[in-house]
């Protein structure tokens, strides 16, 4: 079985790429969230705006496909 996945330098480096991912998707929702008339935390949790949940989730997904494919 070949354990190439596990030496040190790829490990370290997928390591590396998740937390850039991360990273930046937090900063790009950060920045959505900012640029937007309302609070989208406020609007989702406290008063339970279904279609707006989607729309972020949607938002959320692309962001990190982009995120993805631009790492990898």
């Amino acid at each position: 079985m070949d354990l190439e996945w596990f030496k040190s330098g790829a490990f370290l480096s997928s390591i590396l790429y998740a937390l850039t991912g991360v990273i930046i998707f937090w900063l790009s929702f950060v920045i959505i969230d900012k640029i937007t008339p309302y609070n989208l935390w406020e609007e989702i949790v406290e008063k339970h705006n279904v279609a707006l949940g989607l729309v972020v989730a949607a938002m959320s997904l692309g962001i990190c496909i982009i995120v993805a494919a631009a790492i990898h």
